[in-house]
């Protein structure tokens, strides 16, 4: 039976590729159709991250925490009343009966008025500032001095906020001369980081004073120096050796390596309960000397210098004193 269509007819050997040109030509509409109505987005190219300016804002924003809550009793400084009343009873904890701090020559110190303390540092953080700043108030409630407190301090997260609450200031010159001259007592480590970064090995064995900095604010503004020398804060943290580069990625001068530290994680960073002494020398007085005394770079350096000795005394007296490190 015949159809109609010869199936012994040989297809046209050019139908294939007619057809294949065809669909090349359809799909080829059909992406350009696509391309047109939906355009490629354009790939924002890739920035290089500077992860130490990271690590400052982290630091910026971290170290704001809590600021939110402001009082109205703060001073120019940041210090705040109710923070402090608030701290006291933490504060007399540490003073009574973890560091057991014995205070000696409190009878050197005036009832009130403008004043130049000047101690030894005693480690990273500064305890010391704080525990011999409440020590004077306990016994003198109208003089709580302002301790001084290192730039590299400042700049950690936490750290700069709660310290200006409790009276702690950046430590220059001009806040030392602006503080006096508005009537406050404050108190300095003349050591500076040398001082906190004593390995265990040079413990209280003071470092240089620096130029007679201190010395040339007394004779500008007219005030007593009076020497304090601490024993047993310089064991709180007894410094075995430094990491340097670790310490550059975040901020630090350099990173510690204490007996618990970093062994411990966190709770490496507390410090030990070690017994405290803080002895409280003779004003030295500058009332005898010249008004321009601060003009005589000779003059200066050789307060120093005794100023310097004073409070190596003060501290050898209270190690020749003590039994051990913890009674």
């Amino acid at each position: 039976m015949n159809d109609g269509t010869d199936l012994e007819t040989p297809i046209d050997a050019e139908r294939p590729d007619v057809l294949s040109a065809d669909l090349r030509e359809a799909l080829d509409g059909l992406r350009g159709e696509i391309r047109t109505r939906f355009p490629a987005r354009q790939r924002a190219p890739v920035e290089k991250v500077d992860w130490m300016a990271l690590i400052r804002k982290i630091q910026r924003r971290v170290s704001t925490l809590g600021m939110s809550e402001r009082s109205g009793e703060v001073d120019e400084f940041g210090m705040d009343e109710i923070v402090l009343r608030r701290t006291r009873p933490v504060l007399e904890l540490l003073y009574e009966h973890y560091w057991r701090i014995e205070l000696h020559g409190i009878d050197q110190v005036p009832d009130a008025g403008p004043c130049l303390f000047v101690a030894n540092r005693s480690g990273l953080l500064p305890y010391d500032g704080l525990m011999v700043s409440h020590a004077i108030w306990r016994m003198r409630s109208k003089l709580r001095p302002r301790f001084m407190v290192a730039d590299w301090l400042i700049t950690l997260p936490f750290v700069q906020p709660y310290l200006a609450r409790l009276g702690g200031v950046r430590s220059c010159r001009e806040n030392a001369e602006r503080l006096i001259r508005s009537g406050e007592a404050i108190l300095v480590f003349p050591e500076g980081q040398k001082g906190a970064a004593k390995v265990f090995r040079e413990r209280y064995r003071l470092k240089r004073f620096g130029r007679g900095g201190v010395v040339r604010v007394a004779l500008e503004t007219r005030v007593p120096i009076i020497p304090i020398g601490i024993v047993g804060a310089e064991e709180a943290h007894p410094i075995l050796f430094k990491w340097d580069t670790p310490a550059r990625v975040v901020g630090l001068p350099f990173l510690p390596v204490t007996p618990t530290f970093p062994l411990l994680g966190p709770l490496g960073l507390l410090p030990l309960p070690t017994k405290w002494v803080i002895r409280i020398g003779e004003p030295i007085s500058i009332d005898h000397l010249a008004p321009d005394a601060a003009s005589d770079e000779l003059l200066i350096s050789r307060m120093n210098e005794e100023l310097r000795s004073q409070i190596q005394v003060l501290i050898d007296t209270g190690l020749s004193d003590r039994s051990s490190v913890w009674d």
